[in-house]
């Protein structure tokens, strides 16, 4: 079930809407024109969740909203729940078709996007500061270098493997350089994935950074991890070709 209902008379415009997936059922209300607060719900069953939903909605049609036939989902800006983290029915329509892999929902992995401590922060952070103004690409710098006061290190696909291993090896802010490499590659992707996640679309020069930073990973992979095998890991072996596969089928969300 999806449905989109707006209350609007002369004191009030706000929406509400609701959906289904499984078990789960994600509710979203607010003051039209905003993002509002969302709330996500498991039930023991499938039936259980549809049969929540339906009566939700009759009781909201009871109460004097309207059913919204042309609500814009896509336009819409989605925030995950905080008991629950990263979830399909808070993430975009795109986001769900292009990045449906459970490494993307995924908060134990500390090679998927949000798994790691610096991916999980960094989408929180990114759904807190959101405003229609915010600058992706140039989020993982600030975040890095002004607001935790460390070394942000670009990825930079003409660096030899010779430089790369005389970078692991230094000491950067009391960390190795190796520490420091990996952060900010996570940072970068948590920015570029989450970016997707909340609005269905991503910065060009971020997209750039996202397949830098994912180059620079396999790279420490075999230079610093000992991955002997000709396939990527399968982190980066999943998001690479579904980065790819975005960018190919949506160029008009590339902006």
């Amino acid at each position: 079930m999806k449905e989109a209902l707006v209350f609007k008379n002369d004191k009030s415009d706000k929406f509400w809407r609701v959906e289904t997936s499984g078990s789960f059922m994600v509710t979203n209300w607010g003051k039209t024109g905003t993002n509002g607060r969302c709330q996500l719900t498991e039930f023991d069953s499938d039936e259980e969740c549809e049969k929540e939903a339906k009566k939700l909605v009759s009781s909201k049609l009871k109460k004097g909203y309207e059913a919204i036939p042309d609500f814009d989902y896509n336009g819409h800006v989605y925030f995950d729940c905080d008991e629950y983290g990263p979830h399909p029915l808070t993430s975009h329509l795109v986001f769900r078709e292009y990045f449906s892999n459970d490494l993307y929902y995924d908060c134990g992995d500390e090679e998927a996007p949000f798994g790691s401590d610096e991916g999980s922060d960094t989408l929180a952070l990114l759904q807190e500061q959101y405003s229609p103004k915010l600058n992706f690409t140039s989020f993982p710098k600030k975040l890095i270098e002004k607001d935790w006061e460390m070394t942000y290190l670009a990825p930079d696909d003409e660096q030899t493997d010779e430089q790369l291993k005389e970078q692991v090896n230094q000491e950067i802010d009391g960390l190795s350089g190796e520490q420091q490499l990996l952060m900010s590659d996570q940072i970068i992707l948590a920015t570029a994935f989450g970016q997707i996640k909340m609005t269905g679309k991503l910065s060009r020069e971020l997209l750039k950074l996202a397949y830098s930073s994912l180059n620079r990973w396999e790279r420490l992979y075999h230079l610093v991890y000992g991955w002997t095998e000709e396939k990527p890991p399968y982190n980066i072996s999943t998001m690479r070709p579904d980065l790819e596969r975005f960018e190919k089928e949506h160029p008009e969300r590339i902006i």
